[in-house]
C-alpha cells in the first residue's frame, strides 16, 4: 500500500480535539473521564438514537478534512490537449473547397485552350504554306453499296497520315495541339478527305476549314502557272511539270500509261502505253495546282484539245482517209519541222506527196524522237537505227505522234498546200527552209550548207 493511503488511513485514526481517538463504529462515544455517558431518562432506544450519533459523527468528522490526494505519477508527462473537432472540419471544408475550385480553373483554362485551338478564337494571325507529299497517302479497297439497286462494288480510297498531317500543321504554326487534330480527324473521317498538294492555311482557319481546304479544287491550293510551247513531247511536258511542282514525273507515266480518260480520240486498245496520250496534250498555259493527282493534271491537256477540235478538222481528215491519230501525227512533224507559219501547209505538202508516192518520208525529227541525246542534224549513223519510228527506213507514218502540235499545225495538217515538192532542207543563213522537185536540185543545196552537230 502506498505512502498515500497510510496517511489516509491514519487520519481517521488521529485523536480528536481532546486527544481522544473517535470512537470506532458501532462503540457509543466515550465522556470526558474515558467512561460510558449514562443513558438519560426518557431517551429512546438505541436503535432510534442512531440518526443523533450519526449527525454528532458528521460534526465530528467534519472537524478532519482530509488532505487532497497529490498524485506525481504523470507530473512527467505532457498535457492532453483538448479536442478541436469543430476547428478540423472547419479547415478541411476550406482544403476541399479550394481544391475543386484549383480543378476547376485548370480544366476551364484547358478547355478554354483547346476550344481556341478547334474553333480558331483569338489566334495570332498567321498564314503558311503547307505541303502534303503524295508519299503520306495510302490507298485501301473498300467496299460500297449502292442505296438505290443494292449491288456491291468495289472502290479505290485515299487515306492520309493524320500524324504526318498533324506535323505539318503544327510545324507551320497553324494548329497548337496534334492530338487534338488527329482526334478530330478521326471523328470526322477526314483522312479520306484531305488531298496531297500545296496549301495555304491560315490560323483564322477552325478545324472543319482546315479540312475543307486541305482539298482539291478548294481555292486554298497554290496554283503554279505552267507554259508548255507547241512542239513539245510528252516525255518533256511531264518533266516539266514535276520541274514545276505540279506532278511526279512517274506518277505521270502511270498515268498515261494506265488511267481510263473517256475521250472518242484515245485508242482504248493502247491502255497501258502512255505513247497514247502523245499528241492529244494540247500546249498552252495551263493554272495547276502543286501536288495535284496526277490524272487529273493530264485531264486539263486533254480537255484543252478536245475543246479545240473542230468538226472541220474531223471532216477534212475523214476526207484524206486519215484517223485522227494519223493527222496528229501529220501535224506533229509539220511543228517539229516547220521554221514559221508559212512553212506548215508547204511541208504538209511534201509529206502528201511523198506517202503518195510510197516514199519514205527521211524527216529527221522522227529518228531524233526515240534517241535519247541528239545534235540539230542527223549522222548517217543516226539513219540506220532500228526504230519504226525512223522514216529513214521505213515508208509511211511513225507509230504515233512524235510532238503536240498547235492549231496551226493542225490545220495544216489537213489543208495541206497544193505543191509539187518533194524535197526540203534548211537554209542554214536565213534560218528557213528550201523546198524542191527534184533531188538534184535538193543536193546541190545541201552541199552548199553548213550544217553543225
Amino acid at each position: 500500500m502506498s505512502d498515500q493511503f497510510k496517511n489516509y488511513d491514519d487520519l481517521f485514526r488521529s485523536e480528536d480535539g481532546d486527544g481522544n481517538a473517535p470512537p470506532a463504529r458501532g462503540e457509543a462515544p466515550r465522556g470526558t473521564g474515558g467512561e460510558a455517558e449514562p443513558a438519560k431518562a426518557g431517551a429512546a432506544p438505541s436503535g432510534a438514537g442512531r440518526p443523533a450519533r450519526r449527525k454528532r459523527a458528521s460534526s465530528r468528522e467534519s472537524q478532519y478534512k482530509p488532505e487532497p490526494i497529490v498524485d506525481d505519477t504523470w507530473e512527467d508527462e505532457p498535457p492532453i490537449r483538448p479536442r478541436r473537432d469543430g476547428h478540423s472540419g472547419c479547415l478541411g471544408g476550406l482544403i476541399f473547397f479550394a481544391f475543386v475550385l484549383s480543378v476547376s480553373i485548370i480544366l476551364a483554362c484547358v478547355g478554354w485552350m483547346a476550344a481556341s485551338d478547334v474553333l480558331a478564337l483569338n489566334k495570332d494571325p498567321l498564314t503558311a504554306t503547307v505541303t502534303l507529299d503524295r508519299d503520306q497517302f495510302s490507298n485501301k479497297t473498300v467496299t460500297v453499296t449502292d442505296e438505290e439497286t443494292g449491288a456491291e462494288r468495289t472502290e479505290t480510297v485515299r487515306y492520309a497520315n493524320l500524324d504526318y498531317v498533324a506535323n505539318a500543321l503544327k510545324s507551320a504554326g497553324i494548329i497548337e495541339y496534334r492530338g487534338l487534330f488527329k482526334f478530330y480527324c478521326r471523328f470526322s473521317h477526314a483522312a479520306e478527305q484531305i488531298d496531297p498538294g500545296t496549301y495555304e492555311l491560315s490560323t483564322s482557319f477552325d478545324y472543319r476549314a482546315l479540312v475543307k481546304k486541305m482539298q482539291v479544287g478548294s481555292g486554298a491550293m497554290v496554283a503554279t502557272t505552267v507554259t508548255i510551247p507547241e512542239g513539245f513531247t510528252m516525255d518533256q511536258i511531264f518533266q516539266r511539270l514535276e520541274e514545276e511542282g505540279v506532278c511526279a514525273y512517274d506518277d505521270l507515266l502511270n498515268a498515261a500509261a494506265n488511267y481510263q480518260y473517256n475521250y472518242s480520240f484515245l485508242d482504248e486498245n493502247a491502255l497501258g502505253d502512255p505513247a497514247r496520250l502523245e499528241g492529244f496534250l494540247f500546249p498552252d498555259t495551263y493554272e495547276f495546282y502543286q501536288g495535284m493527282q496526277a490524272s487529273s493534271a493530264i485531264n486539263k491537256f486533254l480537255v484543252n484539245f478536245h475543246d479545240r477540235l473542230t468538226r472541220e478538222v474531223l471532216d477534212l481528215a475523214q476526207e484524206r482517209g486519215l484517223t485522227l491519230q494519223q493527222a496528229i501525227t501529220i501535224a506533229s512533224m509539220i511543228e517539229k519541222e516547220a521554221a514559221n507559219d508559212d512553212e506548215r501547209a508547204l511541208i504538209a505538202s511534201v509529206i502528201y506527196n511523198r506517202l503518195s508516192r510510197e516514199m519514205p518520208l527521211q524527216i529527221d525529227s522522227t529518228v531524233m524522237y526515240v534517241m535519247e541525246e541528239h545534235g540539230d542534224t542527223l549522222t548517217v549513223e543516226d539513219t540506220q537505227i532500228d526504230s519504226p519510228y525512223n522514216t529513214y527506213l521505213h515508208t509511211g507514218l511513225p507509230p504515233t505522234p512524235i510532238a503536240n502540235p498547235g492549231i496551226a499545225s493542225i490545220d495544216a495538217a489537213v489543208k495541206p498546200a497544193s505543191t509539187n515538192y518533194l524535197y526540203y532542207a534548211l537554209d542554214a543563213e536565213s534560218g528557213v527552209h528550201k523546198f524542191f522537185t527534184s533531188y538534184s536540185e535538193f543536193e546541190a543545196f545541201v552541199a552548199q550548207q553548213s550544217y553543225s552537230q
